[in-house]
């Protein structure tokens, strides 16, 4: 399996709530890094859910990304590397970054700010990396407009359960918006089951729904149900760290081989 030494960014975003966005960022994150990739995270949520599981502090006091969208930070200067992995890094959220949304209003380039940050932050010669992962709050306001116009590709996890599609029209409607007025360059690229019992025959449904749909961006890997990783975030652990050889980061850990391979095919074809 080799990188193609180009830096992707995904954001990960799902406008139906509860479906698992930030577990698979940074699971994902972890799961890139574990295959030997050099991965950044930035977390664009409040709540900075992101930031727990990966181990980093986030408390008030903290550089976070906040002070890139709104005081012009560099990126370098706020950036933790993971306890899990010298791969691994954070670009955490304080608390601060709720007000960030009517801050952002007034701010020159609002909608670019974060993608300023992003290539200032690569165009340094040490600064490489392989992967961009950005996790954004639900709703759909300038922080996740900024994700959307920082990233070419947007991966959304789909949980195997009733109403797995509700919302996705208003989320594939919003990236068209930000395709013609924004970032032309972004793309659904990635979906990911996940939840997924097999023994239950919605599940199957939903995802032979799913595949129906989107047969080129579901990925073949599916993420189980599993206690392990919902259990890791409050240890402040992804999946990866906490349990390593639980059917959820062997799940995980495939589906990164498999983003990975698409590039390489795609690059190839």
């Amino acid at each position: 399996m080799t990188l193609t030494g180009r830096t992707r960014v995904f954001t990960v975003s799902n406008q139906k709530g509860g479906v698992g966005k930030t577990t698979t960022a940074v699971n994902m994150a972890a799961a890139l890094a574990s295959l030997g990739a050099r991965v950044l995270v930035v977390d664009l949520d409040p709540q900075g859910n992101a930031s727990t599981a990966l181990g980093v502090a986030h408390h008030a006091e903290t550089p976070s990304i906040y002070d890139v969208l709104i005081n012009d930070v560099a990126l370098v200067d706020i950036i933790q590397v993971s306890p899990e992995s010298p791969h691994l890094l954070c670009a955490p959220s304080t608390i601060h970054l709720a007000g960030a949304e009517i801050e952002l209003v007034s701010q020159v380039a609002r909608e670019h700010r974060l993608r300023g940050a992003l290539r200032e932050y690569l165009d340094i010669k040490d600064n490489h990396l392989d992967f961009v992962i950005i996790d954004c709050p639900p709703s759909l306001g300038l922080l996740t407009i900024n994700a959307f116009t920082a990233a070419d590709e947007v991966m959304i996890p789909i949980q195997c359960e009733y109403y797995a599609l509700e919302g996705l029209s208003q989320l594939l409607s919003s990236v068209q918006m930000i395709q013609k007025h924004l970032n032309p360059k972004l793309h659904v690229s990635t979906i990911l089951l996940t939840m997924y019992d097999g023994r239950t025959r919605l599940a199957q449904q939903v995802a032979e729904e799913v595949r129906s749909h989107f047969s080129h961006e579901v990925l073949d890997t599916v993420i189980p149900r599993s206690v392990r990783v919902s259990e890791a975030p409050s240890f402040g652990q992804t999946v990866i760290a906490y349990d390593g050889q639980s059917a959820g980061a062997i799940a995980y850990r495939e589906a990164a081989v498999e983003i990975v391979a698409r590039d390489t095919t795609e690059k190839e074809s």
